[in-house]
């Protein structure tokens, strides 16, 4: 079990991860909705994954608590609560949710094989869409949401799940192979 202290750290170290991989963006045309490919929904899902549960949710919550509250944490150093207000208002809750998905998937042994965390980590990106492409249909319509939230994002979104898969099963196996060592 770990101590109190080290799941603080945990968790700081987590949002400030996320808060890191959100800053790395990729701006889409206007003509496709104009929302940044960023980082973050890639560091959820490590963390979600490599985190025992539930600092992986307590990371995220944290994050978007801290990003509503107006520390720059979000996309671009965007704050506030305009922004889960807005059209990201979904992708965020559903970063929170994917944390919890991929902390459970974690403990039912789902991070012991690439085929495995690639699972997980696709399961956890269809969590993220979900969630934000139900806030943006509440908004503007489903096929503005499929248009501005879905169609630009999809193959980012299938880049990011196997980087994530090849990052936590390579960091799984290098912790098995460590613990053999002693």
């Amino acid at each position: 079990m770990d101590k109190p202290y080290n799941a603080v750290l945990q968790v700081i170290a987590g949002v400030l991860f996320i808060a890191l991989f959100a800053q790395l963006s990729l701006h889409l045309p206007s003509n496709a909705g104009g929302i940044p490919v960023t980082g973050q929904s890639l560091a959820v899902l490590l963390v979600g994954l490599l985190l025992r549960p539930p600092l992986g949710v307590a990371v995220a919550f944290a994050y978007v608590l801290l990003g509503v509250a107006g520390l720059p944490v979000f996309a671009d150093g965007r704050s506030g609560p305009e922004v889960m207000a807005g059209g990201s208002g979904g992708f965020l809750v559903g970063f929170v949710a994917a944390a919890w998905l991929l902390g459970r998937m974690r403990a039912m042994g789902w991070r012991s094989s690439f085929g495995k965390c690639l699972f997980a980590m696709a399961a956890g990106t269809v969590t993220i869409l979900a969630f934000g492409l139900g806030r943006l249909a509440m908004l503007y319509g489903a096929a503005r949401a499929l248009e501005y939230g879905f169609y630009p994002f999809w193959p980012g979104a299938l880049a990011k799940a196997v980087v994530g898969a090849v990052l936590s099963a390579g960091y799984y196996k290098m912790i098995q192979a460590e613990s053999r060592r002693f």
